[in-house]
């Protein structure tokens, strides 16, 4: 019996219009109507996903085209997101692999497309954005071929069929000199390349989670592809866990995903993604839902390990608690251990000392994520500086994470980059020079090099250059990394900044304050330019007398303080540090907020404490 079900997943670096092209094949497959307003990026639904532009948790949609229904996956093309990839692998029988048709394939198409590769996936390349003025399609196509040799392909995924088009203007052909029309090339290279889903109707019941949803009514809904038999409402089913328990559960309601939608549905047959909600409150991503209880768990999709840790804790400083709604740290761990649920490549753990918690991630840009959603939620939470997960060998000798780091920039600032990277213990590999003048660098570098990089290299390439990164291997610890080599302002009073004191300061370094703001003792009010932390007074008043000025204070002008996001004051602190983030500000302040507390601690834990003496 021939299933008429295509699953596939659109993998592809970041920016290189994965999403645009969902939203084209979603318009293709009738999903809006004549009078129907379009979305743009219809999959991007989280806020932070419109705000930043890229994809951040993988979703599913379907769309029905002559008879068929095409299952899509749309993922994240971040290396830190890598998990979603990995997970919807299990998903899907196909995948379409999108290339930009002036960059080539980058460092995550490589990252994807081993895993796509690894589970047997056949892909069908799209060259996209043909339209754009430095776009070389055909040098691509045999990039694409070159990449597909490196990961070693089988013979079926080297001969994958090529499309070329403009995800953006709505067309694709299976040439770049055919007519440009519309996205039926595409959609029959689907159909016809992309396997039907080996899945036995006959057989019982049998589904893998890769995915979990939230439904306000019925709570946890478990998504993931029918590997056998059918589902509808009222079955009764088993959870198979991984340590060898079963939870035996009926099904309260089946859901189906198509175009925009999510809607309730009668059942789903093999091959299909469905939904299932069963009132299984901790069902999680790996598990096995079965139909009977003496069926096997099926095997999950191996994870890469997280490299980096943060600490997350609860805020102490003066300010507590007068923005957020959630401040305990009983809550901050169960919002946490809630994250959990649905992003299998975070770990959290207690630590020794109360209301802290490390969380580990693939990255600090992950990480950073999660802290700006706990941030909308309501959250006030303290995170330190990411540091990276050490191991040591069969001979303790200390190792360390390495990343293969892909630099592209305007040549004119190689001499720079070679300098942060020499900075920073990278090892270049290749670099290449394009007719463009664009200068492409591969290098070695280990995962502590890579905090802070990016801000760097937009500061010195004025916006021009571009890096992505992938995660290589454990190698032995490269030795130290100055992160920065300025000192920081540090408020020794608490109060309202005001412009008088500001005006003062401006001429010690750059400040990251304005008059009005609400500013307390240890907390960073700006940069020193010199190495070391300056105690400044930034609340001082102008002491008023009955006499006359000259009219200087109403013609001086402050410079705009620096506003820090998120993600670059995470990476600019140092260890002492900490980023307090709340629903309305991110402050950075010091660890030790008391100045004498923090010169004890300098010292060391011997000193002998003569403080509270008479």
């Amino acid at each position: 019996m021939s299933l008429k079900i295509r699953n596939l997943a659109i993998i592809a670096h970041v920016d290189h219009g994965k999403t645009t092209l969902v939203d084209q094949l979603l318009q293709a497959g009738g999903t809006y109507r004549d009078n129907q307003a379009q979305q743009e990026r219809a999959m991007d639904s989280m806020d932070l996903e419109k705000e930043k532009g890229i994809t951040i948790k993988a979703k599913n949609t379907a769309i029905h085209w002559e008879g068929y229904t095409i299952n899509i996956v749309d993922t994240p093309g971040h290396a830190d997101f890598g998990a979603e990839v990995e997970r919807v692998m299990k998903m899907v029988d196909g995948v379409l692999l999108v290339v930009d048709a002036s960059g080539g394939p980058q460092a995550q198409t490589r990252f994807v497309l081993r895993k796509a590769m690894q589970e047997g996936l056949k892909p069908i390349v799209v060259v996209n954005k043909i339209d754009r003025p430095l776009a070389t399609p055909m040098k691509v196509h045999d990039q694409v071929l070159e990449l597909l040799l490196d990961l070693d392909a089988d013979e079926d995924q080297f001969n994958a069929p090529f499309c070329y088009g403009s995800a953006r203007d709505g067309y694709f052909m299976d040439h770049p000199e055919d007519e440009r029309k519309d996205c039926v090339p595409l959609l029959k290279k689907i159909i016809e390349h992309i396997p039907e889903p080996k899945a036995d109707p006959d057989a019982p019941f049998l589904m893998l989670v890769s995915n979990i949803e939230w439904d306000d009514y019925v709570g946890r809904v478990a998504v993931g592809k029918v590997l056998g038999g059918s589902v509808k409402k009222g079955d009764t089913i088993f959870l198979l866990r991984q340590d060898g328990t079963k939870v035996q559960s009926k099904v309260m309601k089946t859901f189906t995903y198509s175009g925009l939608a999510t809607a309730d549905s009668e059942g789903c047959g093999a091959g299909g993604i469905v939904g299932i909600a069963a009132g299984i409150e901790n069902v999680d991503i790996g598990e096995t839902i079965a139909g009977s209880a003496d069926q096997v768990p099926l095997p999950f999709v191996a994870i890469d390990p997280p490299t980096v840790s943060m600490q997350f804790s609860i805020n102490d400083g003066p300010l507590a608690g007068k923005e957020g709604k959630h401040v305990t740290s009983r809550a901050i761990r169960e919002r946490l251990m809630r994250e959990l649920k649905t992003n299998i490549s975070i770990t959290v753990e207690d630590t020794e000392l109360s209301g802290v918690f490390n969380v580990s991630a693939r990255g600090a840009m992950q990480i950073a994520v999660l802290v700006e959603q706990m941030r909308r939620e309501g959250f006030e939470v303290l995170v330190s500086r990411p540091v990276v997960i050490y191991r040591r060998d069969d001979h303790g000798k200390l190792l360390e994470p390495f990343e293969t780091l892909y630099v592209e920039a305007p040549g004119d600032y190689t001499q720079g980059i070679l300098k942060i990277l020499m900075n920073r213990k990278g090892m270049m590999e290749h670099m290449d020079t394009e007719a463009s003048g664009r200068v492409f660098i591969q290098a070695h570098i280990p995962t502590r090099g890579l905090i802070g990089f990016e801000t760097e290299l937009v500061n010195l390439t004025s916006g021009h250059g571009i890096m992505s990164h992938l995660f290589k291997e454990y190698g032995p610890h490269a030795g130290d990394i100055q992160n920065r080599t300025t000192g920081t302002l540090v408020s020794m009073d608490s109060g309202t900044a005001t412009p008088y004191s500001l005006q003062m300061l401006e001429e010690r370094g750059v400040l990251f304050v304005a008059p009005g703001d609400a500013v307390y003792e240890g907390m960073l009010v700006g940069e020193n330019p010199r190495v070391g932390d300056l105690p400044v007074n930034p609340v001082k008043e102008k002491h008023l007398d009955n006499m006359r000025s000259s009219g200087k204070d109403k013609t001086s002008k402050l410079t705009p303080a620096i506003r820090f996001s998120l993600e670059r004051a995470i990476e600019y602190i140092d260890a002492d540090e900490l980023v307090e983030a709340t629903p309305q500000n991110i402050r950075l302040r010091k660890r030790i907020l008391d100045a004498n507390a923090r010169k004890r601690a300098a010292k060391g834990p011997n000193v002998e404490d003569r403080s509270n003496r008479g």
